[in-house]
């Protein structure tokens, strides 16, 4: 998984000293409330500082093709370049459509760590629901389409995702098998949606509004969903304990990739290191929580993933001595030939790499 991803998904859901947070019913000042008929697919957008790409964003989801009704629940945390007024210019347009919050205030800074889950996940009132940050986009107009579709086809499936493609910072696209975990169409069992290899991009994630509410239709997000740093992670492991997913071979949006705010770039060396320690911990404490919300019942698939993150980050920091060391000898052997011979070149001959990456964009995929 890319460094920017990790920093991405802090935007998303960050967690320094996490706690569950309080959702409250009163209205949030400068939210537009839906008050129109229910619609069949919600898709939940945050954003800050995203005024370069918001609009792309919005336009790729009202460009969205099928038979269905949608709302865009549309958070800004506080942005100051524009960001704002450009949401209100789609809000003002598209009424019956976009429902933004605006914050005036940062939440992230005041310890509001879990921003979908905390302002808009309990206002989303569609059947289907998808999520998408506001600096990527949809590149398929049927993309909401397809995904319904194959959630009505397979009703054992809770959730649906496919592969992305990767936009980097120059506009030219990123390696193709980045962000694609499987290479076709297929049912996702419980243990591998926690055991799979290779990252789920959070634009891709369509579910059903049954994996975030009860029965009485209230919203129920485990304590575990809130312990996590990263936003995509406890909702597969809350469709783990409910069913099923579906993936989709085909890349239906695409995720930035900027390469200049990854942690590796910007801080480099002791604090790199201490900030993908931080994100383990965390990640391991969220972990411990699933396993007591499953009563232990996938403790060996919940190992196993901890040992995939703990050979990503040594991928991430390029701590060699732990890529080639034996605990992690069956994880390297999954890697392709390119990837080994990247990591070789890298680890034996730096200078020549750094060479080859600089004039002829030669770069090893970061997990």
């Amino acid at each position: 998984m890319a460094d920017r991803e990790l920093e991405k998904r802090r935007m998303r859901y960050p967690s320094d000293n996490w706690k569950k947070p309080e959702i409250g019913k009163k209205p949030i000042e400068n939210e537009k409330v839906n008050s129109m008929k229910k619609p069949l697919i919600s898709v939940c957008v945050v954003t800050y500082q995203h005024k370069k790409y918001i609009g792309e964003c919005l336009d790729s989801i009202l460009r969205q093709k099928g038979e269905f009704s949608l709302e865009i629940l549309v958070h800004d945390d506080a942005s100051t370049d524009g960001s704002q007024e450009m949401i209100r210019v789609y809000q003002e347009k598209y009424p019956d459509i976009v429902f933004p919050i605006l914050q005036k205030e940062n939440q992230y800074s005041q310890g509001k760590h879990n921003i979908t889950g905390i302002f808009n996940f309990p206002r989303a009132k569609g059947d289907f629901i998808s999520v998408i940050d506001g600096d990527d986009f949809f590149s398929s107009e049927e993309k909401l389409e397809k995904q319904r579709k194959a959630l009505e086809e397979h009703p054992e499936a809770i959730l649906s995702f496919h592969p992305v493609k990767v936009i980097m910072e120059d506009g030219r696209e990123g390696p193709k098998k980045l962000l694609m975990p499987y290479e076709k169409d297929c049912i996702i069992s419980e243990k591998e949606l926690i055991t799979h290899r290779g990252g789920i991009a959070f634009s891709s994630l369509f579910f059903r509004r049954s994996l975030l509410y009860d029965d009485t239709d209230s919203l129920k997000l485990p304590e575990f969903y809130y312990a996590f740093p990263v936003g995509d992670r406890p909702l597969e492991l809350m469709t783990a304990l409910k069913g099923k997913a579906i993936y989709l071979s085909e890349a239906l949006s695409a995720y930035r990739f900027h390469l200049s705010g990854s942690w590796t770039v910007t801080q480099g060396g002791e604090k790199a290191k201490a900030k993908q320690e931080q994100y383990f911990q965390e990640m391991k404490q969220g972990y411990a929580l699933f396993l007591k919300e499953s009563q232990g019942k996938y403790k060996h698939e919940v190992e196993e993933s901890i040992h995939r993150l703990s050979f990503s980050i040594a991928m991430n920091l390029r701590d060699f001595s732990e890529i080639y060391s034996r605990e992690n000898r069956s994880l390297y052997k999954e890697l392709s030939v390119k990837e080994k011979l990247l990591l070789r070149l890298e680890s034996h001959l730096p200078g020549l790499y750094r060479f080859l990456q600089r004039h002829f964009g030669m770069e090893r995929n970061k997990i």
